[in-house]
């Protein structure tokens, strides 16, 4: 459940229209937008003084967009395009019928899996903005299955390692994949011995 405080409740609806016209957009992302898009709304704004935190940010701004779309698989670079041409901090809260998924721009585009209404929760954690925007970008970005593993690293850090851990995972399924094929003797091992070093890199990685 994303349950923020009462006074950050905004739900104002704006006009597709009126959104995209201040995005520069190739024409095929435009028409993206008009057809996978069916509106928008500023659900709610988190200020210092809303949310009555003391400490200094230099975030000033985190405001969560509803997204309700046509379709469960839309064009990734409407969203891409809204965060990175935004003055302000977003997150995304995509509806497709009975299902939603949350999503961050944090150097690239994150996102959590679909998911039943009732299962969606995101929570505001930090004494600031900053502080509540890392905590976002953790609840969102970052597999608490890789995150175990990475104590004491900061939020950039363990999506480095997480990313790493996807890359070697990749990998090793294509070189057992490929291993499997290989009918001449001397490619397969050295196809083997690539896999073992990935795997080795992937236990150590994993293992702290």
């Amino acid at each position: 459940m994303i349950d923020f405080p009462a006074v950050t409740a905004v739900h104002r609806r704006i006009p597709k229209e009126a959104f995209y016209r201040h995005l520069t957009l190739v024409k095929v992302l435009k028409e993206k937008f008009i057809s996978d898009v069916d509106g928008i709304f500023v659900e709610n704004s988190l200020t210092k003084d809303n949310l009555n935190l003391t400490a200094e940010a230099k975030i000033q701004e985190i405001l969560l967009l509803s997204l309700f779309l046509k379709k469960q698989k839309f064009d990734a670079g409407i969203i891409e395009a809204i965060a990175k041409q935004n003055p302000h901090k977003l997150v995304f809260l995509l509806i497709y019928e009975d299902s939603k998924q949350l999503a961050i721009w944090h150097g690239k585009l994150y996102y959590t899996e679909w998911r039943p209404s009732a299962d969606m929760g995101l929570e505001a954690r930090g004494f600031s903005l900053d502080e509540i925007w890392d905590s976002f970008v953790e609840q969102i970005a970052v597999y608490e299955e890789h995150a175990k593993k990475a104590a004491g690293l900061s939020i950039d850090e363990r999506l480095v390692m997480q990313e790493r851990i996807f890359k070697l995972e990749k990998r090793i399924q294509k070189t057992e994949a490929d291993a499997w094929k290989e009918q001449q003797p001397k490619k397969r091992f050295e196809l083997y011995q690539r896999l073992r070093s990935y795997k080795n890199e992937l236990e150590e990685l994993i293992g702290g």
